[in-house]
């Protein structure tokens, strides 16, 4: 069964160029489709210190998808893990989920920082970020999932 999903709307702003690290201050725009949405679409966002946007990894070729396992990175001094034991953008299929902070509502259009996807990137979602939806209890991460994001943002 084939699922349709039609982006709300897309990336403004931000970097030009994926990267893999220093993503903490960068800020982007994204604007909501005007023929699907007004501006009460993000009505009350702004009450919120941050929201989790779901985007496509648009520039991803069908032939750089991963769906067995690989080093993070190709970094081989990582342990070879499976795609869905990481965060890599080469997913099957090719989405990508980030928590960012809510700088701005203007009309159809959310401004945040620390979004890790580029300009033009197509949003699928935006969720506001609510503490009932962290997670209960210690998360745990192995010592390559610390090492991966210490200068990720």
């Amino acid at each position: 069964m084939a699922i349709e999903m039609i982006p709300i709307g897309r990336v403004e702003g931000g970097r030009a160029a994926p990267e893999d690290d220093d993503w903490g201050d960068s800020r982007a725009r994204i604007v909501l489709d005007d023929e699907r949405f007004d501006d009460e679409a993000l009505m009350g966002l702004d009450a919120f210190s941050h929201a989790e946007i779901v985007y496509v990894f648009d520039r991803v070729g069908a032939d750089e998808i991963v769906a067995g396992a690989r080093h993070p990175r190709g970094n081989k001094a990582w342990p070879r893990v499976g795609i869905f034991a990481q965060r890599g953008k080469n997913r099957p299929n090719r989405i990508g989920v980030t928590i960012c902070e809510v700088v701005a509502v203007e009309g159809r259009a959310l401004e945040v920082r620390g979004l890790d996807a580029i300009d033009g990137t197509p949003v699928l979602d935006i969720k506001p970020v609510m503490s009932g939806f962290a997670p209960r209890g210690r998360v745990r991460e192995p010592d390559w999932a610390r090492e991966i994001m210490q200068a990720y943002w």
